[in-house]
């Protein structure tokens, strides 16, 4: 219900959003000219469009709006998957779906496996003349027993009865399945199937953050599944009937016996050096046995079993009725097949979870009970304040009060004094009260993307600025950051995370690393960039040198510097998920990675979403600083 509300407001809101855009162009200011600023501000209804387009697409082609309007179509797809499944193995022996019969490809195939082996045996050099012959002799009496499969007046009697009531099961099949009653399921019969399909539960994904129950229920859970389902059952067994026999005659049986005993006394008089000979025998023998195994019958036997077979097909794709137009439209890039005792999605409803599936793994991971190996997405806990002092301030306060340390009495207590409580104070060991802390996979990302950013910009902005306005600076520190800055951030990750632990101190000296190079070259060629005729302006009205660093350099430096900001905030994402990935028992990357190692499309997904949204965060953030902070940007 909520996918189909959902849906009906996308289409209101793109339609409403067209219109209101096409009635803002014909009363927009016509003095505002190509490539001015201007016209490129506001737009939110062409952003509510895009968004609405990238949704209705997710909610398509993740078959979500099939699941929403018609829930029941997977199972009754499951049940026709169950029959194409069964038909498929039948189908496989005529020129239905493949271009000629099976017979007649094994027969093409195995003559000219014969006729290789052959010239392959006597362009041999080293071989015998008489290991030649009798070699060549047998592969000759393996090619002539393929016309004692192939002649109608050696097929015996008892195949062609069967065939004929294989045959007759397959018509009668079809008279069947036109029923609107078939197949006369009794009332207890569909009590206990109902409450079975109840059991089972509904298309699509659920269970815990690891575990998974299956993904499309198998029982049918309406009257044309259960028809379909009935019809898989009937044809499994035709099907299993079927291959059952062997068209093997008096006639064939004897060739092949004399040709199985002949090339194992041949193989048994053979001695180690004619190692040759033997392995040829042997690839003779295994000729002989794929004629043995398949399925070769004359080639007129089967056109009736092959007639019936195209009616029936004919019958059940009608009798599919409104779900062959529900597949078409509703399921694109795929449909639900049957493989065995079971049914799944094939095509991009597989790996491209739907909404609503995501929505509740979503909400799952973020309950502190479910989480993701036992800790939630984001979530908060109540911490002391004692805890926070304790953190922020060094224990070396302690240590500098005058006095010493209390001692132990003689009767085994100590007393506190001043120094012991400041040091009770500076390590967190009191009570205050308590103030809910944000916590979680995607806390912990979070900070360790903003401590590494943060220290970056303190450390790289300043020393860009001097090394753009200092030749000593630029000549001693260029080196030093152009030699890592080409370097990959991956390539420093196993050395970073070996020397400074798989904990946050790694994670975010790596992301400081690569927040560094960003903010020294962005700060660099800011400060570099600052036009001349300002500066000497400053000059000429007296300005000190840090007057003209605080007011005309960095000003101008500060668009570059943002931009930086901007850039090094997708690096670090890309570098943290990364560095998770290799170490790591909490973040995003964590997550990602071991939801990989299950399969769990639905949890990778939400990871890249909630990575996109906090990225989206930070820069929309960014945004507002710059409008804020630089509004001169593009005017000057």
């Amino acid at each position: 219900m909520f996918t189909q509300i959902i849906t009906f407001l996308i289409f209101f809101a793109v339609i409403g959003c067209i219109l209101y855009g096409r009635k803002l162009i014909r009363t927009e200011r016509v003095d505002a000219v190509f490539g001015n600023p201007e016209r490129a501000k506001g737009g939110i209804h062409w952003v509510i469009v895009g968004s609405s387009f990238l949704l209705l697409t997710w909610l398509y082609y993740s078959w979500d709006i099939a699941k929403a309007f018609y829930p029941k179509s997977a199972n009754e797809l499951c049940q026709v998957g169950k029959v194409n499944d069964s038909l498929l193995s039948l189908k496989y022996l005529f020129p239905i779906e493949e271009r000629q019969y099976k017979s007649t490809f094994v027969i093409k195939s195995e003559n000219k496996n014969i006729d290789k082996l052959a010239k392959e045996i006597d362009n041999t050099e080293g071989l015998r003349t008489q290991d030649k012959n009798k070699l060549l002799n047998l592969i000759n009496k393996t090619k002539k027993t393929i016309p004692l499969l192939t002649n109608e007046n050696l097929l015996q009697n008892t195949n062609k009865i069967k065939i004929n009531e294989i045959n007759n099961k397959i018509i009668q099949l079809t008279k069947e399945f036109q029923k609107t009653n078939y197949p006369g399921e009794s009332s207890e019969e569909k009590s206990k199937r109902i409450e079975d399909a109840k059991k089972e539960g509904n298309w699509g994904a659920s269970g815990t953050a690891v575990e998974q129950t299956i993904e499309i229920p198998i029982i049918p859970k309406t009257n044309k599944g259960l028809k379909f389902d009935a019809a898989a059952k009937e044809l499994k067994i035709i099907s299993d009937e079927f291959f059952k026999l062997r068209n093997h005659n008096p006639q064939y049986k004897k060739a092949m016996k004399e040709i199985k005993d002949e090339i194992k006394q041949y193989r048994s008089d053979l001695d180690e050096s004619h190692e040759v000979a033997s392995t040829y025998a042997k690839d003779i023998l295994k000729v002989a046995r794929r004629i043995e195994y398949a399925s070769i019958f004359p080639p007129n036997t089967l056109e009736e079993m092959q007639k019936s077979l195209i009616e029936f097909d004919k019958v059940q794709k009608k009798e599919q009725g409104y779900l062959r137009f529900v597949d078409i439209f509703l399921f694109p890039s795929g449909t639900i097949v049957s493989s065995g005792p079971s049914c799944s999605e094939q095509g991009s409803g597989r790996w491209l979870p739907k909404p609503s599936d995501t929505l509740n793994k979503f909400v799952l991971l973020l309950k502190p009970s479910v989480g993701f190996k036992n800790i939630p997405l984001i979530w908060y806990e109540m911490m002391d304040v004692s805890q926070i002092i304790g953190f922020i301030l060094p224990d070396w306060i302690a240590d500098i009060v005058p006095g010493k340390y209390p001692v132990h009495s003689e009767d085994g207590t100590v007393k506190p004094n001043f120094k012991s409580k400041v040091l009770n104070i500076v390590t967190g060991e009191f009570k205050l009260f308590k103030i809910p802390v944000p916590m979680g996979h995607i806390w912990d990302s979070f900070l360790r993307v903003f401590l590494g950013l943060v220290f970056g910009i303190i450390i790289g902005v300043p020393l860009g600025l001097f090394m753009g306005l200092n030749r000593f600076a630029k000549g001693f520190f260029d080196p030093l950051i152009e030699l890592y800055r080409p370097v990959p951030p991956l390539a420093w990750a196993p050395l970073v995370i070996s020397v400074l632990g798989i904990d946050n101190v790694g994670k975010v000296f790596l992301l400081f690393m690569v927040s560094l190079s960003i903010m020294i070259i962005s700060a660099r060629a800011g400060a570099s960039g600052t036009q001349l005729s300002k500066i000497h302006a400053a000059h000429s009205l007296g300005a000190s040198r840090w007057q003209i660093l605080r007011h005309v350099i960095f000003p101008n430096s500060l668009p570059e510097i943002l931009t930086g900001v901007r850039v090094a905030i997708g690096m670090c994402w890309g570098t943290l998920v990364a560095a998770e990935f290799l170490a790591g028992t909490t973040g995003i990357g964590f997550v990602e990675n071991v939801a990989k190692k299950y399969f769990q499309y639905e949890v990778i997904w939400i990871t890249i979403f909630v990575m996109g949204m906090l990225g989206l965060l930070f820069d929309v953030t960014l945004r507002k600083i710059i409008d804020k902070t630089i509004p001169w940007r593009g005017k000057g």
